[in-house]
């Protein structure tokens, strides 16, 4: 976890298809919401297809890089972001040549109509409570799927640091969603929750540079 570095660098070696088997099978291992276990993974290796797909993620990267990208972050070493820069662009000229492409996707079961189970949690909650779920589903909803897609994202990230595998999560193809599921033949009711290169890497890892843990603890409360 301390070497887990977001690695952009990526040699053009092919990775076997055992080992994105085995990303997959990290990554299904992860909790997922009620066990509902709605994902699945695209795995993208075929160089035209990769091919269709890098105009998209370059527009992407000029986008972010336009608007939220162009700013150091507070509390960054502008040299160090500069760097960061320089791998995002190395990624985006280079996308091309990725040698493999994971894609989790997810679809939330739809849920069956149980009016006396609603009523039941109407009175669990209360008037106010019941009202503002009711009017918060849609962030609920979405959260409820985040819930079930990035734990195992992050077993997939973990283990291929453990593989020696280059990797890195973005969500930068949301921008152009549409455009990414009409590439990849996703169907529309399917949800896409990140791009994730994956390689042999040109440099090396870790450490990872966070900040301290005295700085985000509160305890007993804000």
């Amino acid at each position: 976890m301390s070497t887990l570095r977001a690695m952009r660098r990526l040699k053009p070696d092919p990775v076997p298809d055992e080992l994105l088997e085995r990303l997959v099978q990290a990554a299904v291992w992860g909790p997922s919401g009620s066990n509902a276990q709605g994902y699945q993974y695209v795995v993208v290796t075929d160089p035209a297809v990769m091919a269709r797909l890098a105009p998209l993620w370059e527009r992407c990267v000029d986008a972010y890089m336009a608007t939220a990208g162009g700013a150091v972050p507070e509390g960054m070493d502008p040299a160090a972001y500069e760097r960061m820069v320089a791998a995002i662009r190395h990624q985006r000229d280079h996308f091309a040549e990725t040698p493999a492409l994971i894609i989790p996707c997810y679809r939330y079961p739809a849920p069956k109509p149980d009016v006396a189970g609603l009523r039941r949690s109407a009175a669990a909650l209360g008037a106010a409570a019941s009202l503002r779920l009711t009017r918060g589903q849609k962030r609920i909803m979405s959260l409820t799927e985040a819930s079930s897609v990035y734990p195992g994202v992050q077993n997939l990230l973990l283990a291929a640091r453990g593989l020696g595998l280059a990797a890195n999560i973005t969500i930068w193809h949301l921008m152009l969603e549409q455009e990414w599921k009409r590439a990849l033949a996703i169907p529309k009711e399917v949800k896409t929750f990140a791009v994730i290169p994956v390689g042999w890497p040109l440099g090396r890892f870790g450490p990872v540079r966070r900040r301290p843990v005295e700085k985000v603890i509160r305890r007993d409360g804000w």
